[in-house]
C-alpha cells in the first residue's frame, strides 16, 4: 500500500473538507513501510521531530494550528534526508520526492487556511 498526502480546510460542521488533490504522482507520500522504517524511525525521534513519528501505527493529521510548526520541522529535516534515507533502507531520490510532496500540501494547506493528512 501507499502512503498518501491530502490538504483539507474545515467545513462548517468543523468536519475535513478534502481539497481536490494534484495530479496522482505529486499525492504520494511513501510506501506503508516507511510508516516505521522512515518516517516514525528512531532516527528521527531522536532529532526531536513530533509531527512525522506519529506515523509509525496511525495516520498523520495537521491541523491548521500546527501547519507553521510542522513546516519548520520539515525545513531542519531537509539536509537530513539523504541520511534518514540511508538509515531506513530507502532511495535517497525517492524520499527526497516524496518528502516533496508533503510539503507541497502542506504549503498548500498554509495558503487554504487548512491542514494536511498522510494516510
Amino acid at each position: 500500500m501507499r502512503l498518501l498526502v491530502h490538504t483539507f480546510v474545515h467545513d462548517s460542521d468543523g468536519g475535513h473538507a478534502f481539497l481536490e488533490d494534484p495530479d496522482h504522482g505529486d499525492t504520494l507520500a511513501g510506501f506503508e513501510s516507511t510508516r516505521s522504517r522512515l518516517w516514525g524511525s528512531e532516527g528521527l525521534k531522536a532529532l526531536g521531530c513530533r509531527f512525522f513519528p506519529r506515523l509509525d501505527g496511525d495516520d498523520l493529521y495537521v491541523e491548521r494550528n500546527e501547519i507553521d510548526d510542522f513546516l519548520a520541522e520539515c525545513e531542519a529535516l531537509r539536509p537530513r534526508l539523504d541520511r534518514l534515507a540511508d538509515d531506513g533502507g530507502c532511495d535517497a531520490d525517492h524520499v527526497t520526492a516524496r518528502f516533496a510532496n508533503i510539503v507541497t500540501a502542506a504549503l498548500r494547506a498554509k495558503a487554504e487556511g487548512g491542514g494536511i493528512v498522510v494516510r
